[in-house]
């Protein structure tokens, strides 16, 4: 039986850096915790207070590693349930260069690169010169142990590699100037934005902060054009849940999901990890199942949640994209598509071949293309929505084609008109705090990639 320790452990979320963890410490041995800790790598960050903030954002992984190592020494440990249910969270690297690893792989490739970073973290790492490859940091350096050996390092943060390895730093130190001459630059490159924000999350801060639940700010009302962008997934999930007369599979990828309708003339597309500027949904409507497009019209990953929602509903009203009135645009029609828009005072101007709806505050619009309707094509896009700092700087579109039906476009406007949602408060911008110089790095060696 394992004795048991008078130590306790309460590990948490970092008050203020996302992914760090923090770990508090309490009772008579509180002390072969912390030497516990410390050899795993966690930091001293004020009298029991460790902090555990990686490059690879693995640290609710490692937490529960060390919680585990912990018990097995007969420490106790308690883990918050914020913590717990980041531990739990599986999740990937959106865009990961390496899309044939799996997760685990992805995390050992990860914690070999945190290795590196902390030898040069640590001093044990000398980096002798740096270059930028055109895609990538790269660098050479020697390690002050291990016999001497100099690698060459490709990469930053949680993708850093030893790509190759020498006898000795001259050896290296000509190889690397042989590749990078024109590039090469001595000692090591400047930090990273994220080892500048694990260095800021390992620096002291008031105990009390680390062991209070931090309040969440309050939801604001909006305009729903400019709402959250919600979680698209669980708006398709909850709209096929309810609606059977779809019928839903998803691509032998897993990433698109694709929603098709009984009478096989209306279907709806969900690419599950667009970016936030990229096409994430698509609506295309069609006279018959074997026939050419009627119309299709697309939305943005950032979209808000609410007027995707209120696009669906209004596709599962039976009428709602009947495409029997598929015709392109004409006068009468684009005035009863944008009457909500006209009456909510919005901004109406013509500039040539565009008319232009712009909402009083100027952070949204929709846009027609008279153009289009001369020349009709199911794929161009005659209707443009937008929301965000100026129409060339949007922060989510959708566009419909010209054989848009105007019952779909008109109670779109009536969305974007009258109708509010909430957000989260947007963070304010400020500056990382200046470290104490004892908090800086000691060494040249600390200045990395």
């Amino acid at each position: 039986m394992t004795p048991t320790i008078d130590a306790h452990v309460r590990l948490d979320t970092h008050p203020t850096h996302p992914s760090a963890v923090t770990a508090v410490l309490t009772g008579k041995q509180a002390r072969a915790a912390l030497m516990a800790l410390e050899a795993a790598d966690w930091s001293v960050a004020a009298t029991g207070v460790l902090v555990l903030a990686r490059i690879d954002h693995e640290e609710p992984y490692w937490a529960d590693d060390a919680a585990k190592h912990l018990i097995a020494e007969g420490i106790t440990v308690e883990i918050t349930p914020r913590l717990q249910e980041a531990i739990d969270e599986e999740w990937t690297w959106a865009n990961y260069p390496m899309p044939w690893c799996t997760r685990s792989e992805i995390r050992e490739v990860s914690n070999q690169a945190q290795k590196i970073h902390d030898d040069i973290h640590h001093g044990q790492l000398l980096i002798h010169a740096h270059a930028h490859d055109g895609h990538t940091t790269v660098a050479v350096g020697t390690y002050l142990h291990q016999g001497g050996k100099s690698v060459y390092l490709h990469g930053e943060d949680h993708l850093r590699q030893v790509a190759d390895t020498f006898d000795s730093p001259a050896q290296a130190l000509l190889a690397f100037e042989k590749v990078h001459s024109a590039e090469m630059r001595p000692g090591p490159a400047p930090l990273t934005e994220t080892e500048r924000d694990a260095i800021a999350a390992r620096s002291v801060f008031d105990v009390t902060t680390a062991r209070s639940k931090p309040s969440r700010p309050q939801p604001e009302t909006v305009p729903v054009y400019l709402a959250d962008a919600g979680d698209h997934d669980a708006l398709l999930d909850t709209f096929l849940n309810a609606h059977d007369e779809f019928e839903k599979w998803r691509t032998w990828s897993d990433d698109t999901t694709h929603a098709i309708h009984e009478s096989q003339t209306l279907r709806i597309e969900r690419v599950h990890e667009a970016p936030a500027h990229e096409i994430a949904w698509t609506v295309a409507a069609y006279e018959t199942p074997v026939s050419d497009r009627m119309w299709v019209l697309t939305a943005t990953g950032a979209t808000p949640a609410p007027v995707l929602q209120d696009l669906l509903t209004h596709l599962a009203d039976g009428d709602g994209w009947n495409t029997a009135v598929g015709a392109p645009a004409d006068k009468k029609m684009v005035a009863a598509a944008t009457q909500p828009l006209s009456e909510a005072g919005w901004k109406h101007t013509m500039d040539g071949r565009w008319i232009r709806w712009t909402s009083p505050d100027g952070d949204a619009g929709v846009q027609f293309d008279a153009f289009t309707t001369q020349h009709p094509n199911q794929n161009l896009a005659t209707w443009t929505v937008w929301a965000g700092p100026d129409r060339n700087r949007a922060t989510w579109t959708i566009t419909a084609s010209p054989c848009t039906p105007s019952a779909l476009l008109a109670d779109l406007s009536e969305n974007l008109a009258h109708a509010t949602a909430t957000r989260q408060p947007q963070p304010r911008k400020t500056t990382s705090p200046k470290l104490p110089p004892s908090l800086l790095p000691r060494s040249p060696a600390s200045h990395r990639l």
